[in-house]
């Protein structure tokens, strides 16, 4: 009785253990099984989820890129030649100021980009962001504008890209400190005043850029200036690059008249001296 007892005993232990075996390999595989359908949906859903995890601030910080097409092939070389040849002009009017100039960094993006500034998209067009000192370059802005305005589309993607350069030029040299320093003091429309400020003096220092260039390339004529300008006003660029709820936000109110741009931007290609483009403090505008 006693060896049959044991023998019972050895016998539902190994049933115990066997049926413990048996639960934990069910477990696994059932754990499996809903790894792999988590996967295969985020696989399949990812694009749908990208706009809300942008909202809820989980997506990486990353450029959303559509395929690059053979106009963008040619478009992103000139952007670069033009912000190359900004550096050689800030470059030598830094040292003749006894300051260094840092480059600001380039990204070229279509459809979307999140940058320190927050997500610009499409409509935003290209924008500076000071937080983390890039410009950022819509491709589909330049197409468009290169469909537009094919006679002046070059020069006038030069304009906005050195435009952009000028913010960076205002952040080195803290020219444009005071506008965010306002920020929640002033009233709306002191605050509205100062960034028009801001940006007519940024297309004083585009100006500035354009005389050099002008040396070099000879692709400027009195026309073009005129042209340029409106073709930009028009195409809503230069817009004033805010965040605001996480994005980059234009604000069409607070950049000049086409008149505005074209006497900074001519003041400036007359200059040699970047304190002739005070926009602060000239009350004639």
């Amino acid at each position: 009785m006693r060896r049959e007892g044991k023998l019972e005993n050895e016998s539902a232990e190994l049933r115990r253990r066997q049926s413990g075996s048996h639960l934990r390999h069910v477990l696994m595989m059932v754990g499996v099984v809903f790894i792999v359908i988590l996967v295969v949906s985020f696989l399949l859903l990812r694009d749908e989820l990208k706009p809300l995890l942008r909202q809820t601030g989980l997506a990486p910080a990353h450029k959303v890129q559509a395929a690059p097409s053979i106009e963008d092939e040619k478009i992103v070389p000139f952007v670069k030649i033009v912000l190359a040849d900004t550096a050689v002009t800030w470059t030598a009017l830094f040292q003749a100021m006894g300051k260094t100039y840092v480059k600001p960094k380039l990204v070229t993006f279509s459809s979307a980009v999140r940058s320190g500034c927050g997500l610009g998209d499409a409509q935003t067009g290209p924008f500076y962001c000071p937080a983390d000192e890039t410009i950022y370059v819509d491709l589909a802005y330049c197409r468009e504008m290169r469909e537009r305005y094919r006679s002046t589309a070059e020069f006038t993607e030069a304009y906005v890209i050195a435009h952009e350069v000028g913010h960076h030029v205002q952040k080195l040299l803290g020219l444009s400190d005071r506008v965010e320093a306002s920020r929640g003091r002033v009233t709306d429309t002191q605050q509205n005043e100062l960034t028009l400020d801001r940006e007519l003096q940024a297309d004083f220092l585009a100006g500035m850029w354009a005389r050099k260039a002008q040396g070099k390339f000879s692709f400027i004529t009195q026309a073009d200036v005129e042209d340029t300008l409106h073709a930009a006003s028009a195409m809503g660029d230069i817009t004033l690059q805010q965040p605001a709820k996480g994005q980059v936000m234009p604000d069409p109110f607070t950049h000049g008249s086409a008149r505005q741009r074209v006497k900074w931007f001519r003041k400036g290609f007359d200059s040699d001296d970047i304190r002739d483009g005070d926009t602060f403090r000239d009350s004639d505008l």
